[in-house]
C-alpha cells in the first residue's frame, strides 16, 4: 500500500489582497491627517495672532498664541481672569485687525488650525454673568462684586487699572472683558453706549488661551492669575 501524496493548497489569486499603490496611500494618508487635523481645531486646540497691542506687555501686536477649547465645553464657560479670544461682537475691530490667510497654501493651513486665524478679539474677562464690575475704588483699582482687584501682576508698569469710571451689572451669558494694556485697548468700556453695551456674548468665545507658542524666545504657558480667586459670587 502506497501512501497517499501531502496534500497541499493555496488561496486563489481572487483572495489575495493587493497593497494599494504608494500614490493611492500617500493620499489616503494626507486625507486622514486633514480630517484629524480640522476634529483637533473644531474641538480641542486653534492657533491665532495678536491683532494689537492691547494685551501688552504678556502678549505683543502679531504674537502666535494657541486657544484651547476643552475648558468650556458643556456648562462650563469662561472665568474671571480668563484670556479669551472671541469672535468681533460688532465693529469692535479695525480693518488692519482682520487681517486673514492670503495664498491658498495659507487659506489651507488656516482651515485645519495650522496658520493663526484674524478677524478675532484677544481679551481678559473681568466679569461674568450676573457680576457687578465698577471702576474705581478710593485707590483707583476696578472691583467685581465689592472685590478690589490687585492687577499688578499683568498691567503694564503705570498703568492705571481705567481711565474712565464705570459701574455695570454682566447680563446672563455675558462677559465684560479689558485689554491688560488699558490706555491702548478697544474693549468693552470703550463699547459701552454701542449696541450690546460692550458685553461679550459667551457664545462668540473661540476659547481659552493656553500658550504663547512665536516667538519662540517668549515662549510660555498662560495662567489665570490669583487675584480673581477672592472674588465673591455675585
Amino acid at each position: 500500500m502506497t501512501d497517499p501524496s501531502p496534500v497541499t493548497s493555496s488561496p486563489p489569486d481572487e483572495d489575495k489582497k493587493e497593497s494599494l499603490p504608494v500614490w493611492q496611500e500617500s493620499l489616503l494618508l494626507l486625507a486622514i491627517a486633514l480630517v484629524l487635523a480640522i476634529g483637533i481645531k473644531f474641538f480641542f486646540v486653534q492657533a491665532f495672532y495678536i491683532p494689537s497691542p492691547s494685551m501688552e506687555p504678556m502678549f505683543i501686536k502679531n504674537d502666535r498664541i494657541l486657544v484651547q477649547k476643552v475648558s468650556y465645553w458643556g456648562d462650563k464657560g469662561p472665568k474671571r481672569g480668563d484670556i479669551v479670544v472671541f469672535k468681533d461682537p460688532g465693529k469692535w475691530l479695525d480693518a488692519d485687525e482682520t487681517r486673514t490667510a492670503s495664498n491658498p497654501i495659507t487659506k489651507t493651513l488656516e482651515a485645519v488650525g495650522l496658520y493663526p486665524s484674524g478677524g478675532h478679539l484677544v481679551k481678559r474677562v473681568i466679569g461674568i454673568g450676573g457680576d457687578r464690575v465698577k471702576c474705581c475704588d478710593s485707590k483707583g483699582r476696578v472691583t467685581v462684586n465689592g472685590q478690589a482687584l490687585d492687577e499688578s501682576s499683568y498691567l503694564p508698569k503705570g498703568t492705571l487699572p481705567a481711565e474712565d469710571t464705570f459701574d455695570v451689572r454682566v447680563p446672563e451669558d455675558h462677559l465684560w472683558v479689558m485689554g491688560d494694556n488699558r490706555g491702548n485697548s478697544s474693549d468693552s468700556r470703550l463699547h459701552m453706549g454701542q449696541p450690546g453695551g460692550g458685553f461679550v456674548d459667551v457664545d462668540l468665545v473661540v476659547g481659552k488661551v493656553w500658550a504663547l507658542i512665536w516667538p519662540l524666545k517668549r515662549a510660555r504657558w498662560v495662567h489665570t492669575p490669583d487675584t480673581f480667586k477672592a472674588v465673591p459670587s455675585p
